[in-house]
Order: C-alpha cells, then structure tokens, then sequence
C-alpha cells in the first residue's frame, strides 16, 4: 500500500486532508509539526510527503532540505502544501527540490491529481535513476545550454509556469524554449522530451 506522509499543523485541515487520502486507499502519516514529520520520514520512508510551510519549530523549507540531503530519501517525491503562495514562495520552494506546490485550500481533484502524478513521476525516475545536478549533459542532444536548464526541470515534472518562476524568464519564453527542444531532439512533446532526457541523464 503506498504511504504518504502528511506534515501539517492545523488539525482541522488535517484531518480533512488525511480523510480524502485514505478513502482513495492510501496509507497516510500524519504529524503536527516538522520535527515530527521528519522523524516520521526516517522511520517509517513513506512514498510521498504532503508539507505545510508554516509550521512551529522547524518549517516546510528545513523539512524539504533536510530530506533532499537524506541520501536514503533524496528523491521523496515532496509537494508543499501551503497558504504561502506568492511568487517568490514558489521560487524557494521549487530551488530547494520540491516536486509540486499547492496552495490552501486545495481542492479535491487538484489534491489527488498532484499526488498521483508526483508518484507516477517517481516510479518512471526510478526506472531510470537520473541525476539533476548538472544541466550540461542534455546538451549533447543539440539544445542550448539555456534549453539544457528548461528540459532539466521538465524532465523533472515541472510545468512550463514553475519554469518560468524557477528560471526567473516569461511564461512565453519558456514556451519558445519548449518548442525548440522538441523541434531539435525530434520529439512531438512533453511526455517523449522527458523520457529521451531521462534517458541522457541515466548515462554514467
């Protein structure tokens, strides 16, 4: 069964939270701040954690660094789940390796479609073992440095918005981008981009 960990302190939201997971058939963490949420991680190596920013003792970003230097859990899928949801919020978050950032309240549909998608996105990494520290070797598919960094974060399950926050250029620029990597590396999209990146950044 797969296990998702959800770190959040205000109950009520938790507990609705907990209840929409559980009825889809996931085994769900809870825990009330970071430290515990963190103790919860290493001990019980959930399949996803669902995380507050804004959180007493510890908040979302340590929680977030702290895993992504776990070498047993670097690659937890993470989605922050916050009021937070300005720009430059986002900006951090997605810096720091989170997978997705949904703000409060979030709905239903949108709760399980981040959720399924960022597990989805976990299972094919995993096939492949990436690494996403270095952009460069996407180059050798014919792209541009710049469009090396875009088709890095896209291979990474970002989407063209979170791109454009990430890299700090326009939405309309990252679409420019978009379209001239699969122009280039001969793909029709996003889904067969992400596999032939996969692919380059599995090379050892």
């Amino acid at each position: 069964m797969t296990t998702i960990l959800l770190i959040e302190d205000n109950a009520s939201l938790r507990r609705n939270i907990a209840q929409i997971l559980t009825l889809e058939g996931y085994r769900v963490l809870v825990a009330e701040d970071g430290i515990a949420g963190l103790q919860q991680a290493r001990g019980e190596k959930p399949d996803l954690v669902l995380c507050d920013i804004m959180m007493p003792g510890i908040d979302g970003y340590e929680v977030l660094a702290q895993i992504r230097a776990d070498a047993a859990m670097a690659s937890l899928p993470f989605i922050f789940l916050t009021a937070k949801g300005g720009m430059p919020d986002l900006r951090v978050g997605m810096a720091l390796g989170a997978d997705d950032y949904l703000p409060k309240p979030v709905e239903r549909e949108d709760l399980l479609d981040a959720v399924q998608a960022r597990l989805q996105r976990h299972v094919q990494q995993q096939t492949f073992q990436p690494r996403f520290d270095d952009a460069a070797p996407l180059e050798r598919l014919g792209i541009s440095p710049r469009e090396a960094e875009v088709l890095l974060w896209m291979a990474q399950g970002k989407s063209n918005g979170d791109i454009a926050t990430i890299c700090g250029i326009s939405l309309g620029t990252v679409k420019k981008h978009t379209n001239h990597i699969f122009e280039k590396i001969g793909v029709e999209g996003r889904t067969a981009a992400t596999l032939r990146a996969l692919e380059v950044l599995s090379e050892r």
